[in-house]
């Protein structure tokens, strides 16, 4: 069973700073995933297991925020600790980075139940490489991880990014397949938002419907990306509107069926509140 989540923002933060998890209310990410693994250094992984799990006791944020919690990987000392942590916390998600084998899926859904949403993490060669097996599991969204990624293959990221270009497709296609939502990469230069808005948007072409957020400026960034804007709304509905009424022309532009259906996706992709 899965939960629908289709998330636009994944803001992550680190689980050792209850000051910042107390933040998400206000922040209102769609997603806010408190982080015990890459945030955490190895000497404070216990203490921040237990500052999260005490900041999320009975925690309560808007209903358009999902939290979730990432766990350490499964080949890792922590994961079993991890696991039962997020598994005694009512409502929580959970976060499973450096996902590579299916069997991974088993174990956290028998620890959480199968009402708990759960995204992965493809930020290794091998979880890029079978991503269509990894993603026909049962499982909620999924991230893809560029600099996890590159620092596997042994490449160097770049500004404009083609060395991912590939492995951010094929995540994003195995996806598709496997009816999971994406979310992008994340844009390191948290006060550059030019150059996140072009990245978001990037992804959005490829069909990506959220985006990694490193910093809470990155959270309404992500939304203007990955809602569609007004006139975009209004084409989509005029272009339903002509092909029910038998007209196959809108703005002196050919309608058809391949149009249909990209004007009912942008219509899914809008805020119910809207």
């Amino acid at each position: 069973m899965t939960t629908g989540l289709v998330p636009r923002s994944l803001l992550f933060m680190p689980g050792s700073k209850a000051s910042m998890i107390a933040k998400i209310p206000a922040i209102a990410p769609d997603a806010a995933v408190v982080d015990l693994e890459d945030a955490v250094p190895t000497a404070q992984k216990a203490e921040a297991r237990e500052t999260t799990v005490a900041a999320l006791a009975g925690f309560e944020v808007g209903p358009r925020t999902t939290v979730l919690v990432r766990v350490n990987p499964s080949t890792s000392p922590w994961f079993a600790d991890d696991l039962a942590a997020v598994a005694s916390l009512r409502g929580v998600g959970v976060v499973l980075p450096k996902y590579e084998r299916r069997e991974e899926i088993d174990v956290v859904r028998a620890q959480v139940g199968a009402d708990v949403p759960i995204v992965v993490g493809l930020e290794t060669v091998r979880g890029v490489a079978y991503c269509r097996e990894l993603l026909s599991a049962a499982i909620d969204s999924v991230y893809f991880g560029a600099e996890d990624y590159i620092a596997d293959i042994g490449g160097v990221r770049t500004t404009r990014g083609d060395e991912v270009l590939f492995a951010r497709s094929e995540v994003r296609l195995a996806a598709h397949l496997g009816g999971v939502s994406t979310v992008d990469q994340a844009v390191v230069a948290i006060r550059d938002d030019n150059r996140f808005r072009v990245d978001a948007e990037a992804g959005r072409a490829i069909g990506y419907t959220g985006k990694i957020c490193v910093h809470p400026r990155q959270v309404e960034l992500a939304h203007e990306v990955f809602t569609p804007a007004p006139a975009e709304v209004a084409r989509a509905r005029a272009v339903l509107a002509a092909a029910d009424s038998g007209v196959a022309v809108v703005d002196g532009e050919m309608v058809d069926d391949v149009h249909v259906r990209m004007a009912r996706t942008v219509l899914a992709r809008v805020p119910e509140e809207s």
